[in-house]
């Protein structure tokens, strides 16, 4: 089944699916191992730095090779896409699903640049997601506001013909510091007027609880970075600063399976 099926099929149901970022070979076998185990699919998502880290090529098929050998419903979609040409080289590499981010743009051109990625994919048989409102990137400020507003999300879905959208309901990239707290009201009111999947980025250090009460309102695909990357360098670093092994193939399997476990955690929290 494709991604863009899979995410209609669980948006009837009021299901989501987590998309973890991966970064080298340990983080995508520990979120395949994490996905496998739980008996769930996943989707694997490179941004625009892991694929400049890894290179394009190399790191998709890594990942095709892993989800053959892992045997787990999976995808590969790009992550926060500036530019068209970075979207045309994945869906050229195979991948699966693609997001254009213009969500800095004035919304006309934000619509203009969507509607050329959607026309694109289709050829591919991609499926394509987008962002509305402003979720702040790493290094930008969580203070300012900038919530998805319905009436522009329903305008925006209508002109493009996007796949999936990303919504600004109050969480941001990276660590936060306090207790973020989504405009779920908001989100409901998205909901009934967008009938396609919406995406939820910023979902390192969400509450399982709110996690699940965005499910209910229509949150399809949660999105999971910092949180990987933050458990595998903490489980690296405490096996470094208790040893003097020097063999990698010993060290990083023990922080491969703290993502493993952050994985499995996170799958069983937004489907109880």
């Amino acid at each position: 089944m494709n991604l863009q099926s899979k995410l209609a099929e669980a948006h009837s149901q009021r299901k989501a699916i987590l998309a973890a970022n991966f970064y080298n070979l340990e983080t995508l076998q520990g979120i395949l191992r994490g996905a496998k185990s739980e008996g769930q699919p996943i989707i694997l998502q490179l941004s625009e730095s892991s694929i400049k880290y890894m290179n394009l090529e190399m790191a998709a098929k890594m990942a095709y090779q892993a989800i053959s050998d892992y045997g787990v419903e999976a995808w590969l979609h790009l992550d926060h896409g500036a530019t068209i040409d970075l979207v045309q080289r994945c869906l050229d590499a195979g991948f699966h699903s693609v997001m254009i981010d213009a969500s800095e743009k004035p919304l006309e051109e934000n619509i203009k640049t969507t509607a050329e990625v959607v026309k694109r994919a289709a050829r591919y048989g991609a499926n394509v997601e987008a962002e509305l409102g402003y979720v702040a990137k790493l290094n930008q400020s969580q203070g300012l506001k900038g919530f998805t507003q319905p009436l522009e999300a329903k305008q925006f879905v209508d002109a493009t013909g996007v796949n999936a959208l990303a919504v600004a309901i109050g969480t941001a990239h990276g660590f936060y510091k306090e207790e973020p707290k989504l405009e779920l009201d908001l989100l409901n009111e998205i909901n009934q007027l967008v009938k396609i999947p919406l995406v939820l980025h910023g979902g390192s250090g969400v509450p399982d609880h709110s996690l699940r009460e965005a499910i209910k309102r229509g949150i399809t695909k949660i999105n999971l970075a910092t949180e990987t990357k933050n458990i595998f360098m903490k489980q690296l670093k405490k096996e470094l600063n208790s040893s003097d092994e020097i063999d990698l193939r010993i060290v990083f399997p023990k922080a491969t399976a703290s993502v493993i476990e952050l994985i499995r955690n996170k799958i069983s929290a937004i489907n109880s």
